[in-house]
């Protein structure tokens, strides 16, 4: 199967849409097809991902006004061009916004059918940033995703939103986590005598530090007694919350095995943005056997069992995020059943297990495609 990956982000970005893109590309490699990425050109003087398992077609790209951490794509030939080029089978658009647009156009005038991946809250963001258009926001969201022969939603939460707001052909199709590198032994009790030097309880987050993340709700838990928050990720809000969480630890963006290492050293992984189409850092900090606190909201709805692999908290509560640390960091019992709960919940979402129920996904689609030329 020739498949065409439009993302709007790809490493050496580092986010959920990336490394799902990349994992997917990886995914269908490793099973004998040939997919091709198309996604937008990387800032000036980064590097591109050196072990992407398959060629990568960059168009050019801005940054975001005030987010230059995030590039958006500018009108290139370069997509059509690869659709053509690689005689796609299938055009894959993840979390498709403005050069997943363009992919469902391109894919629409050369008749090629389009499997479009929902990961991004546009709605969410909207009331984040504007505090206003969130009705534009879904207009904009079935009018992409409607084009599509089928959607692809990471949690129940998010397929049934886009079926609410009348999304057509919509299925589940959640996300895979790397329960090898991301393993309970890799706890480093060097790094923890480093990050929490009086043998401080660790709560941490791993994330990008943007607005709608609300990292700052975990200000109540930086005032615990004996209780260390650390801080994993980088974004435009670091230096409010600098101020916002005193006595917090900053380790910037950190990867691969290093970022396992910090993962698998904490004791409590809190998430706290409530606008998540699936969570993957609650699904990492599960397979790191980690208790987690999360928002009672979006993805980590199907992710966390409250009460068996962590507690949910209802969103935008600093002092439910707050009295979850404190009974967790009170009961090293309930911390150690919860971790290892979650750890065994995560051992079989592997991402050659999701990446298989995908490439069936794509066969249904074209043998859709086949059965109605038929007809």
């Amino acid at each position: 199967m020739r498949v065409v990956i439009v993302t709007e982000s790809f490493p050496p970005d580092v986010n959920g849409v990336a490394h799902c893109a990349l994992q997917t590309a990886r995914h269908l490699v490793d099973r004998g097809h040939a997919p091709v990425v198309v996604a937008p050109a990387p800032a000036p003087g980064s590097k591109p991902d050196a072990f992407a398992p398959c060629p990568v077609v960059h168009v050019p790209s801005l940054p975001l006004p005030g987010y230059a951490q995030v590039r958006v794509a500018l009108p290139s030939r370069r997509l059509a061009a690869t659709l053509v080029e690689h005689r796609a089978d299938v055009v894959h658009l993840a979390s498709p916004f403005v050069l997943g647009v363009r992919g469902m156009a391109a894919a629409a005038r050369l008749g090629i059918p389009a499997v479009a991946v929902y990961q991004t809250d546009l709605a969410g963001y909207a009331r984040t940033y504007m505090g206003a258009g969130e009705a534009a926001a879904w207009r904009r969201i079935r009018s992409v995703h409607g084009a599509a022969d089928l959607t692809l939603a990471p949690s129940s939460t998010s397929l049934h939103d886009l079926e609410t707001h009348g999304v057509p052909r919509v299925k589940l199709w959640p996300r895979g986590v790397d329960t090898e590198r991301l393993r309970p032994d890799r706890r480093d009790e060097a790094l923890r005598r480093e990050l929490a030097p009086n043998g401080e309880l660790i709560v941490g987050y791993v994330g990008r530090l943007a607005p709608e993340k609300q990292v700052e709700l975990l200000a109540g838990a930086c005032g615990l007694a004996g209780v260390r928050v650390v801080i994993v990720g980088d974004g435009p809000s670091r230096p409010g919350l600098e101020q916002a969480l005193p006595g917090a630890v900053f380790l910037g963006r950190r990867t691969g095995d290093d970022l396992a290492r910090v993962f698998a050293s904490f004791d409590v992984f809190a998430h706290t943005g409530p606008f998540e189409t699936f969570c993957q850092t609650v699904q990492e900090a599960m397979a790191s056997g980690l208790p987690v606190v999360a928002p009672a909201a979006g993805g980590p709805l199907d992710l966390v069992a409250h009460g068996r692999t962590g507690l949910l908290v209802p969103p935008r509560d600093p002092a439910a995020v707050r009295d979850a640390v404190r009974s967790l960091a009170a009961d090293a019992g309930l911390r150690a059943a919860f971790g290892a709960a979650g750890r065994a919940t995560v051992e079989g979402r592997t991402w050659a297990a999701v990446g298989d129920q995908l490439i069936g996904h794509y066969a249904k689609v074209l043998a859709g495609r086949r059965t109605a030329v038929a007809a």
